[in-house]
């Protein structure tokens, strides 16, 4: 990186990449892929679609409709390509800002609304999906995902687990101790690491004085830094790793090297801590545009297949607004549901007190 560029824009060497910003196709020795067209197709339709979303979440938690939003702008090749490498038998742990891997795994993405909203706590079985539930305490999900994967492993499953955090997570202890227990145990766990550039208001040098995929070396399995902008490269990457996972060779670290270009959450202000040139660098490495420039130089489609995939998010924004501004508001009792599987004396008595307290109220 030259002294005065804007800070982590230039490429490190060590990048897996297969797409450029500028949408050329180049090659790697180790982490090829081949895509037909229909499928380059579809993975920009992805990327359009969950962007879409995000945008309109974004508007609804200004609007007042969302408590907060976790916004994954500048984020989604990561996680379209991650998550369309998982088969159906794979198990995912999101934090609370993988909206493109929910997409993948057929979230419905107002259910993701409902919890920013407030009105559940999940709203989707994780069984249903394998996609767990968006966990807010950072990096907790790790250990989660390790001890899943540990069980999948001693079910004989042909089957790997994903993990998904920030760069900020890698300096929790829970993640950590999961790389040991992942690394000790052999456990068939991708370690899905979207460096973003920034913990909240932290740079990327306050947590780390090495690159984060190099890490994994000191707990004993292999790191790999990918182009988290190219949704080829985070495809094939992930898709070799899980790979490996199912056929018992551990444990792997992928660092996603991206950008947050929007704020940490819809609570926070960037303007704050990061110069409006670093944002304007980063907008150059776009992950949809490199894939639309793809096809436009290969011809691979034409204006009338990108005014589609256009219309048919417009079409999706809508959707997702009207369901979300109807969605009931729960009953205040129903906090108390789903604590424990069965009966507890405890709970219900807590129940009681709170909803006679309630009524003290009504007229």
């Amino acid at each position: 990186m030259t002294a005065d560029a804007p800070r982590g824009v230039d490429a490190p060497p060590e990048l897996v990449q297969l797409l450029t910003p500028e949408g050329e196709r180049i090659e790697h020795p180790d982490y090829d892929i081949e895509l037909t067209a229909e499928e380059v197709r579809s993975l920009y339709r992805d990327l359009v679609l969950v962007r879409r979303i995000d945008l309109e979440a974004v508007a609804l938690q200004r609007q007042g409709e969302l408590g907060i939003w976790a916004s994954l702008l500048g984020q989604e090749a990561a996680q379209i390509g991650s998550g369309r490498a998982l088969t159906d038998a794979d198990m995912a742990f999101p934090t609370y800002r993988e909206h493109g891997v929910a997409w993948c795994r057929d979230v419905d993405p107002v259910k993701l609304l409902g919890l920013f909203r407030g009105v559940s706590n999940g709203g989707w079985d994780p069984a249903e999906h394998n996609f767990h539930l968006y966990t807010i305490v950072i990096g907790s999900q790790a250990l989660h995902a390790v001890g899943y994967a540990m069980g999948v492993q001693r079910d004989g499953a042909e089957a790997a687990t994903i993990v998904y955090f920030g760069d900020g997570a890698t300096s929790q202890g829970d993640v950590n101790e999961s790389f040991i227990w992942a690394s000790v145990f052999n456990a068939p766990v991708v370690f899905f690491c979207q460096n973003n550039q920034w913990a909240i208001s932290e740079p990327l040098e306050k947590q780390s004085k090495i690159p984060l995929y190099k890490r994994a070396s000191g707990f004993g399995f292999p790191g790999i830094r990918v182009d988290g902008n190219d949704v080829f490269a985070c495809l094939a990457v992930t898709r070799r790793a899980l790979q490996n996972a199912r056929e018992g060779q551990g444990p792997t670290l992928i660092e996603a090297f991206t950008y947050r270009m929007g704020a940490h959450t819809t609570s926070d202000d960037p303007t704050r801590y990061r110069l409006a040139d670093e944002l304007e660098a980063w907008k150059l490495k776009d992950p949809i545009e490199r894939v639309k420039a793809y096809l436009f130089k290969n011809q691979l489609a034409d204006q009338e297949f990108f005014e589609k995939i256009d219309a048919e998010a417009d079409a999706l924004g809508k959707d997702v607004r009207s369901r979300c501004l109807a969605l009931p508001d729960p009953p205040p009792g129903a906090i108390f549901d789903h604590v424990y599987a069965g009966a507890h004396a405890l709970l219900d008595e807590e129940r009681e007190q709170y909803l006679t307290y309630l009524a003290g109220f009504e007229r």
